[in-house]
């Protein structure tokens, strides 16, 4: 698609890739983690990843999307207070539920080798469908090269974990917010201990198998870790892969839209170029930030991925987003984290490595608001 109102410089200055989660790792072990990911289909890893940020800046319309969310379960076993599913507004406009396996493989029967990657989770724990080792198989068999999901790690037994690994997962990053009584008391009624137990026997099934994959990712909201940064890092790091945190959005919808600070230069998502998401019960949607999928583009009970893909309501939110501040026309839009302004305010030190902190200006990082 041809740049509309914007020059391609431009449009490289306000397409933000992967913004939000940070990394708090050495440069060796981000490249390690990137390098055992695309092992063993490195040529193609190399492509997709390429595209991942050139298709976004570019706006290239890829014959298909890059990666399918394809959401298992929209249910969650906990209550975490800075969760969205929490909220009554949430309850009420979404029916939690498990993905109908009808549905998951016509998805994947679709997609065979012509999407590259599959993620496995959006908003619930994607742990709870009981078809999960199966459906990684199927996937894999079919030519889907990565798949990942993300999890609260309560379901991750050793043996669930072997089973994973064996059916081909290549990247699994479980929530950990905080240490200690923090964790316990954001992820309740899970224990710190056995949480890091679980990872340590991972890294040990790893190492006595000399498996690379999948790789193991924790990521923690900021404001949990806020004061032990460096003990946080130096807790999980001999045992995990990556280390990463994220400064706390508005998982809430808490914050008014007349407060927010957006970027001066404007904002061009690069979802709409990369990703399509289908939620547990078929709703389709162009943006893995759309919880309630208020710019639903269709269901994916009715119509294919290819058809969902190069719809003319997807056409329209790129439109939209050819234009630096043609954000503002969708609400969705305007709440979202990704067109915030952000400040580097804050930093603290790991093992003598400076980590910069970007928080969104005017955010509040306290859970639960």
């Amino acid at each position: 698609m041809a740049n509309k109102s914007i020059e391609k410089a431009t449009t490289a200055e306000i397409t933000p890739i992967n913004k939000g989660n940070y990394s708090m790792e050495t440069e060796e072990r981000n490249a390690l983690f990137e390098k055992y990911r695309g092992e063993g289909w490195e040529a193609e890893y190399k492509k997709y990843r390429r595209d991942w940020v050139e298709n976004a800046k570019k706006r290239i319309v890829s014959d298909y999307p890059l990666l399918v969310d394809c959401e298992l379960s929209s249910l969650c076993n906990l209550k975490c207070p800075m969760c969205y599913t929490i909220t009554d507004e949430f309850k009420k406009k979404n029916n939690a539920k498990l993905m109908d396996d009808k549905l998951y493989y016509k998805i994947i029967d679709e997609i065979a080798y012509k999407v590259p990657a599959l993620r496995l989770s959006l908003r619930g724990e994607c742990t709870l469908h009981p078809r999960l080792v199966e459906f990684v198989k199927y996937a894999k068999c079919y030519g889907i090269n990565d798949i990942s999901f993300l999890t609260n790690g309560s379901n991750l037994t050793v043996d669930f974990f072997v089973e994973l690994a064996e059916a081909g997962v290549n990247w699994i990053t479980i929530s950990l917010d905080g240490l200690h009584e923090i964790y316990e008391k954001i992820r309740y009624p899970l224990k710190f201990q056995d949480i890091l137990e679980k990872i340590k026997i991972i890294k040990q099934i790893k190492d006595k198998r000399n498996w690379h994959r999948p790789v193991i990712k924790i990521q923690t909201i900021y404001p949990a870790i806020k004061g032990v940064q460096e003990e946080y890092y130096n807790t999980f790091a001999p045992f995990v892969d990556l280390v990463a945190f994220n400064p706390l959005i508005d998982y809430l919808q808490n914050d008014k839209i007349e407060d927010i600070v957006y970027n001066e230069s404007g904002f061009c998502c690069p979802q709409p170029y990369q990703r399509l998401v289908i939620f547990s019960d078929g709703t389709a949607t162009t943006c893995s930030n759309d919880e309630s999928a208020d710019i639903g583009i269709g269901n994916a009970n009715e119509s294919s991925i290819y058809e969902l893909w190069h719809d003319e309501k997807e056409r329209q939110i790129r439109d939209i987003h050819s234009s630096s501040f043609g954000f503002h026309q969708l609400h969705t839009c305007k709440l979202c984290y990704l067109p915030r302004k952000t400040e580097d305010s804050e930093s603290f030190t790991v093992n003598g490595r400076e980590v910069i902190v970007e928080n969104y200006v005017g955010r509040s990082q306290t859970v639960g608001k």
